[in-house]
């Protein structure tokens, strides 16, 4: 039994998070001791459809800027987060975000620690960031930070700042860029192929179908390894559902993306970051 204390935000934040029920984010986080994250893993365990994906969560209002260099080779997003919409819809924030990505592009920055000690006039990045905090009165920070170096990338800012992406191709190919680009904003996809899913992404998947499938009549008298040799062959639906090339084409359903880049000359993804608001 959890000996954490288990409170209203914390339940609400799961239910906002995966959709589920009141009662059963409560038991989630009971089961698992508080623990976010392996509450939804919990949720999902029961059969419940909740989000798999544990990207993004943190920020709930702010602006997300993706851009390039001028020669495409190479492509920053930047999050900076605010607690209401009130202030990340006024211009003068919007203008404050993009002001920090000019400033991760014209400083060649490499990582967010970079990103907060470069100078925008007399200050640091870090520094115009408490400024502003002070001005605006609510807490803002510049919290994720993306970069991808590519033959040529691609950048898409979806639904008012609330979506960034970068897709690196292997060659110049912008149309190509842009619609794989607003495929990844819209399915979030956790890798390229399924060769690059994270290998604790992919033993995490198989623990959630191996329970699944135990709690399942039908596989009454099935030993683990039979077991488990069906959730490896199950594995294939998460990865088509989950990994860009194997997705159905947002724009032709007819399709695969690895399809729509074949047809559209050879193209390949190299590489892509995606930043939203939770």
């Amino acid at each position: 039994m959890s000996t954490v204390a288990i409170s209203a935000q914390d339940i609400n934040k799961l239910r906002q998070a995966t959709g589920a029920g009141m009662m059963d984010c409560r038991k989630a986080l009971t089961e698992t001791n508080g623990d976010f994250e392996a509450a939804i893993d919990w949720l999902r365990k029961q059969g419940q459809k909740v989000a798999a994906k544990r990207s993004d969560r943190e920020a709930k209002e702010g602006v997300v800027i993706a851009q390039t260099t001028s020669d495409n080779k190479t492509g920053i997003v930047v999050c900076v987060s605010c607690e209401t919409d009130f202030v990340s819809k006024n211009a003068d924030f919007v203008a404050f975000g993009q002001s920090i990505a000019d400033t991760a592009i014209a400083n060649n920055v490499k990582s967010l620690e970079e990103l907060l000690a470069a100078k925008i006039g007399n200050l640091t990045v870090a520094g115009l960031v408490d400024e502003k905090l002070a001005t605006i009165g609510e807490k803002i920070g510049v919290t994720k930070f993306e970069r991808i170096d590519s033959d040529y990338v691609a950048s898409y800012i979806h639904g008012a700042y609330r979506i960034g992406v970068l897709v690196g191709l292997n060659k110049e190919a912008a149309e190509v860029g842009k619609d794989v680009a607003m495929q990844i904003a819209a399915l979030n996809p956790v890798a390229v192929d399924a060769s690059s899913v994270p290998v604790e992404v992919i033993a995490r998947e198989k623990d959630i179908i191996v329970e699944l499938m135990k709690q399942d009549p039908k596989m009454a008298g099935k030993t683990d390894e039979m077991i488990a040799k069906i959730a490896e062959g199950k594995m294939g639906a998460f990865f088509k559902e989950n990994t860009l090339t194997a997705q159905s084409f947002v724009k032709d359903g007819s399709k695969t993306v690895e399809q729509y880049l074949k047809e559209s000359g050879d193209v390949k993804v190299t590489a892509f970051k995606r930043v939203a608001l939770g």
